[in-house]
């Protein structure tokens, strides 16, 4: 019979107990109507999960608290008259509060889950405050569509999107207008089952979330879209003179305005590229949560969907556009400074090469007067050496009398240039060799 196989046997990975356990996180809460649930999210800066951790549990020390989820990014826990869920994300924290209601309670406008919650604690939560969404979820046996219809003004300024979710089995009703402070959503539960009345929350959640964060970009998109106007305008100028300029001094000039605009325009890629790749993925998950919605449109009435293509659509496309204007202009700039730099580098060896071809004229020159000079020296050793011999005979006819002074320096003349041509030659040779093998 074989043993049965035991884990503590193998080494595993220090992050796979983390990894499932981010998998399964965050998973919808199972909710039911009558339910207020409301939604904030802050952006930080700097803050680490531990000091999110510890903000949170402060909460505890006024409520006496029951952790349904404990993990180091997020936590769930029941404080008796609420529920509240913490979350930490890359660039904000969301805080979502569950409030249950009673069955046939009347719709309070301005009722949130909030209402049960220190306020104390609330202004103490670390971060600026960038989503703040409340949800009402009721059952279509309270609360029927027919009246929510009764109650909408025909002539008032705020364009309401109304939708069937879930293939029909919910309402969805919002004007994303601020409504003290608060986005507003009233979810109807027609025939919502299991976990769907959660899930529908929670998309909202998120895409109000998602697109408040993607329009973080728009303003950026804004400001380098005034700056890329110019700096357009002045690499087109710049082109103008490249174009005109007829002397190395302008070519330098030129090229160091290019330079200059160059370190600008990667200055402005690296201030606005983390901004705007995080709108682009918010964006992205803005229509992904819009499309599990799967709407039904309500005759008369935009679905969410549509809202967003006309309101949210042309921001994203604003911001697209911006970084690929930046990028195509970082592209241009570069490839202009490129072509003055060969420009540059051609005429610089031209130069170049009018120098070499005058340093060869010149050496050429130099060869002749040393050709001139040898010629010289070879005359000077030839007087000066039958000098010697002619002194040498003269001071040696005691032992030669029948020896000439005048005879032997005329003998020696022919033999004293051979030997000082050839050691002139010999020595030029040598002067030759030793340069081709230092080369």
């Amino acid at each position: 019979m074989h043993a049965r196989f035991n884990f503590t046997d193998i080494e595993k990975h220090p992050l796979r107990d983390y990894l499932n356990s981010e998998f399964h996180a965050r998973s919808p809460i199972p909710i039911s109507s009558p339910l207020l649930v409301t939604h904030l999210a802050f952006q930080h800066d700097a803050l680490t999960a531990q000091d999110e951790r510890e903000n949170v549990l402060r909460l505890c020390q006024t409520s006496t608290c029951k952790f349904i989820e404990n993990s180091s990014n997020h936590l769930m826990l029941d404080a008796g008259s609420f529920q509240m869920r913490w979350e930490l994300h890359t660039e904000y924290s969301s805080y979502t509060f569950f409030c249950p209601l009673r069955v046939g309670e009347p719709l309070d406008p301005d009722a949130t889950a909030l209402d049960a919650v220190f306020p104390d604690w609330l202004s103490a939560i670390p971060g600026q405050l960038i989503v703040a969404t409340h949800v009402e979820l009721r059952s279509t046996t309270d609360v029927s569509p027919e009246s929510v219809f009764a109650g909408l003004s025909p002539t008032s300024n705020r364009q309401m999107v109304v939708s069937r979710i879930a293939n029909g089995a919910g309402w969805v009703f919002t004007d994303f207008m601020f409504d003290n402070g608060f986005s507003r959503f009233l979810v109807l539960d027609d025939s919502l089952a299991g976990r769907q009345p959660g899930r529908a929350v929670q998309r909202l959640f998120e895409i109000e979330t998602y697109r408040m964060m993607a329009l973080l970009g728009l303003p950026v998109a804004i400001e380098v879209g005034h700056w890329l106007n110019g700096a357009e305008s002045r690499l087109a100028e710049l082109m103008d003179h490249i174009v005109q300029v007829d002397s190395p001094e302008d070519e330098g000039a030129v090229l160091a305005d290019l330079s200059k605009m160059a370190a600008e325009v990667e200055h402005s890629v690296a201030r606005t590229t983390v901004r705007f790749g995080a709108s682009c993925a918010f964006n992205s998950l803005v229509w992904q949560r819009i499309n599990e919605l799967r709407e039904i449109r309500v005759p008369g009435y935009q679905t969410l969907h549509e809202f967003m293509q006309r309101r949210f659509l042309p921001a994203m496309n604003t911001c697209a556009a911006m970084a690929r204007r930046q990028d195509d202009l970082s592209n241009r700039v570069a490839r202009n400074s490129q072509l003055l730099r060969t420009r540059v580098d051609i005429e610089l060896k031209r130069q170049n090469q009018e120098q070499l071809t005058q340093m060869n004229k010149r050496a050429k020159v130099q060869l002749r007067l040393q050709e001139t000079v040898e010629g010289l020296s070879i005359v000077a050793i030839t007087y000066y050496g039958s000098q010697l011999v002619h002194y040498l005979v003269k001071g040696g006819k005691y032992l030669f009398p029948a020896l000439s002074p005048e005879i032997a320096t005329a003998l020696s003349i022919p033999l004293i240039t051979i030997l000082a041509l050839f050691g002139i030659k010999r020595m030029r040779k040598s002067l030759a060799l030793d340069t081709e093998g230092s080369d």
